[in-house]
């Protein structure tokens, strides 16, 4: 097994940087995930350690050795595709085994590889089968197979969950992490989805315009993202986001975001920390969760008051998704199902100041 070192990493197609100066250590046997938006290089990140793009500058490693001028074929690695790529003539025991046919490995060892593999992914009853003949998660589960024969280094996923519905999605994405636990390999894994990073990954790192924005765990991307463009990202629904100034209350020493149409009271801990931006722009993010109504709102945390009218309400189920506007801005909070709430409604609110952010508005880089 191998841990895999990207060192000041750079693709480029013409004018075009894909990848930019991307320096990233990933662990041996960690579950790493890229995420971010289309376009944002992921996909091409994992290419490069694939092998499937050339490197413009810089090195990529697998454990001790550089790879940029290895073959695919000789990096130890295995990658599973958006597509399964399964070959529809063949069963499901030649699409698992072909791999391991052209590097003539012995008749005897490719069966006992294909049959563990199988009974690994619960396909075993499959091997017969030609791919039409299976369903969406099956193929899926031949194509990780497949995979898991070559026993790589390294196993590569590049969005492999896009063509699968709803409820099969959520089933496999924790068939693979039971995966990554019984193998004990270092899986990198590529998505745009933030849940599937949120719910699988030992750490994301969190790619933007070919740039890395922040990698860590999921908790402390969460709780700490270091810009706007993560706190946005991550976290379903999105953040939260007011122009604001903090102020302060008086000659009191208290201090206040100001957006114009409410003014919030900072728990004393969060103001000393920004003591300094007073009378500053900054930007006030608050995420949906930590916006609860008057009446179904938790204790144990600093509260402060905010009065809204409602636009539009969403059922969920276990939540409400309340669309709120305050002074022509629009937000969300997601509140208690016994609330009681009417599009044109007046509202009191009450957030959870313990769990603000707040960030920079010309760097967009947070502040505490």
């Amino acid at each position: 097994m191998a841990g895999v070192n990207y060192e000041h990493v750079y693709k480029r197609w013409g004018d075009v940087v894909a990848v930019n100066d991307l320096s990233l250590d990933i662990n041996d046997k960690e579950f790493m995930v890229y995420v971010g938006p289309s376009g944002c290089g992921k996909s091409t990140t994992l290419r490069l350690l694939a092998g499937l793009e050339e490197i413009s500058e810089g090195a990529i490693k697998i454990g001790d050795r550089v790879v940029n001028d290895v073959p695919p074929k000789d990096r130890d690695i295995a990658m599973v595709f958006q597509s399964y790529a399964l070959y529809p003539h063949m069963s499901v025991y030649d699409n698992m085994a072909f791999g391991l046919k052209l590097r003539k490995v012995p008749k005897q060892e490719i069966d006992k590889k294909v049959k563990e593999a199988a009974d690994i992914l619960g396909i075993g009853q499959l091997l017969d089968r030609k791919p039409k003949a299976l369903s969406g998660g099956q193929r899926q589960r031949v194509a990780v197979g497949r995979a898991i024969v070559r026993n790589p280094q390294v196993f590569l996923f590049d969005e492999p969950l896009s063509n699968l519905d709803a409820k099969l999605r959520v089933e496999t994405r924790a068939n693979i992490t039971k995966l990554h636990q019984q193998l004990g390999t270092t899986f990198i894994y590529v998505t745009h989805d933030q849940v599937e990073a949120m719910t699988m990954a030992d750490r994301i790192a969190v790619l933007k315009d070919g740039i890395l924005q922040q990698v860590d765990t999921p908790t402390k991307l969460y709780n700490h993202p270091g810009n706007i463009f993560v706190a946005g990202f991550i976290g379903s629904p999105s953040m939260n986001f007011f122009d604001a100034t903090i102020v302060e209350e008086g000659d009191t020493g208290k201090l206040l975001i100001d957006s114009g149409s409410f003014r919030l009271p900072m728990p004393q801990e969060k103001a000393d920390q920004l003591r300094k931006y007073k009378g500053k722009q900054i930007i006030f993010g608050i995420r949906p969760e930590d916006i609860h109504t008057k009446e179904f709102t938790p204790p144990g945390f600093a509260q402060a008051d905010l009065r809204a009218s409602i636009d539009v309400t969403e059922l969920m189920g276990n939540e409400i998704w309340v669309y709120g506007l305050t002074g022509g801005k629009q937000f969300i909070a997601r509140v208690d199902p016994r609330t009681r709430a009417h599009i044109g409604q007046e509202i009191d609110l009450t957030v959870n100041m313990d769990n603000m952010h707040i960030f920079d508005p010309t760097t967009e880089v947070a502040l505490v």
